[in-house]
């Protein structure tokens, strides 16, 4: 599978080009366009507690689609739900990474997706302990509600980032989830602030500008409740 970004970087789409009869898989809402003769096929991948794991826990969608590309080759568009960018990430056996939630795209036929828990410094971070992992060999392509910044860590180096910030991490990253304000619950909530993660290196953590609870509670301020 080669990968192509356009359109970037408030409204990445990203188009997959598929060898003769390669397949590929995506999340079942982000697909744009394919050319003529792609099949698709979409199932619960790994079966009905796979799904339901992937779905409840992850934070993903209950079924994955399946496209493969025709005798002649063929290509798939694909886009995250929120404006923003997208990035394609490698994957390769001795480095997995993880993903949170809602920034799984798709991935190449080489790369396996599971949902693993994360411990229980993740859970109160918006992701509910667990976080979807991508391992294998191939290529992940990842959206990001805003702009992507990619920080490579070395062994000395640490950062703080916002929870809601996150996109994906090496899997074997040090972490830990605290308050942003140590200590007191009430200094959080008046720095505007909640949970932020510190992510040692080695490794690579890759962060978006933009913060999507953010976007859902400031529309859940501003619509009118339903008066039926």
């Amino acid at each position: 599978m080669q990968v192509h970004v356009r359109h970037q970087p408030s409204f990445a789409v990203v188009r997959c080009l598929l060898a003769p009869g390669e397949p590929m898989r995506v999340e079942s809402d982000a697909m744009v366009a394919t050319s003529y003769g792609v099949r698709i096929e979409s199932t619960m991948q790994g079966g009905l507690l796979k799904g339901l794991r992937r779905s409840i826990l992850g934070g993903e969608s209950l079924f994955v689609t399946t496209y493969t590309a025709p005798p002649n080759g063929g290509w798939v568009d694909v886009a995250a739900n929120l404006p923003g960018d997208a990035v394609v990430m490698a994957v390769t056996p001795d480095k997995p990474f993880n993903i949170t939630r809602g920034c799984w795209i798709a991935n190449s036929h080489g790369v396996e997706i599971q949902t693993q828990w994360a411990g229980m410094q993740n859970l109160f971070g918006g992701e509910g302990g667990f976080v979807i992992q991508a391992q294998g060999q191939g290529d992940v392509v990842l959206g990001a509600y805003g702009a992507v910044d990619t920080l490579d860590l070395g062994p000395d180096d640490a950062v703080t980032i916002d929870s809601g910030h996150v996109v994906a991490y090496d899997a074997g990253m040090q972490s830990r989830l605290r308050r942003a304000v140590e200590g007191r619950s009430v200094q959080s909530l008046k720095s505007g602030e909640g949970l932020v993660f510190d992510f040692a290196g080695p490794g690579r953590v890759m962060i978006q500008s933009r913060n999507p609870r953010s976007l859902i509670e400031w529309l859940t301020r501003e619509l009118p409740f339903s008066r039926d």
